[in-house]
Order: C-alpha cells, then sequence, then structure tokens
C-alpha cells in the first residue's frame, strides 16, 4: 500500500512539473481598481488550488478531530465499565427458617 502512495505522488509530481515547464508564461491579473499583479501561469494556479483546497482540508482536520474525541470517550468509558469491580455485592443468606422467609398473608396486611 505505501507503495502505491509514493508511487501516486510520484507521478503528480511528474505531471505538474511537466505541466509548470510547458506553460511557464506571464500573465496579468487586474485585481482592484489599477493594481494589476504579474505572475508566472503555474504560480496562480497552484496557488487558486490550494486557496480552494483549504476549506476542504480545514473541515476534514475538525472532523477527524472531533470523531478522535469522541472514540477516546467511548474507550475511556469502556475501561470504567470493565474495570468495575468483578465480584458481586454480598447479601447476607437468608436464613432456612420460615420465621425468617417473608410471609403472604391472604387474611391481610403482614
Amino acid at each position: 500500500m505505501q507503495f502505491l502512495r509514493t508511487a501516486f505522488w510520484v507521478v503528480v509530481a511528474v505531471a505538474l512539473a511537466l505541466f509548470c515547464v510547458a506553460n511557464y508564461t506571464r500573465v496579468e491579473v487586474n485585481l482592484w481598481g489599477d493594481l494589476v499583479m504579474e505572475t508566472k501561469l503555474p504560480v496562480l494556479l497552484i496557488g487558486a488550488y490550494l486557496l480552494g483546497a483549504l476549506p476542504f482540508w480545514i473541515m476534514a482536520r475538525a472532523t477527524r478531530w472531533r470523531m478522535k474525541r469522541k472514540l477516546e470517550s467511548t474507550e475511556r468509558a469502556l475501561v470504567a465499565a470493565t474495570a468495575a469491580p468483578s465480584s458481586a455485592p454480598s447479601f447476607p443468606a437468608a436464613a432456612d427458617s420460615p420465621a425468617a422467609a417473608p410471609t403472604l398473608s391472604t387474611t391481610g396486611p403482614a
């Protein structure tokens, strides 16, 4: 899997380098008023791509952070639930004598 990821990024880097070499021309960008910015085309396109990808990257990081916190909270609750004393509380055993056993009377309250 690591090889595929590395191969993918190598292909992307080579394609980007070929694009930059083929399109390395000066462009003028009219910003506002009389302000004009001169830049190279690859710099402009890569900057626009990164600026557009920034909100989605921030959203993905926030989602990952939120899910990580939720998972850690659930794991702590699971550890706390399983770390409870394993022995059940002991109650005194009921005596076998009929006087100690509760009786139900049909004639009135006990």
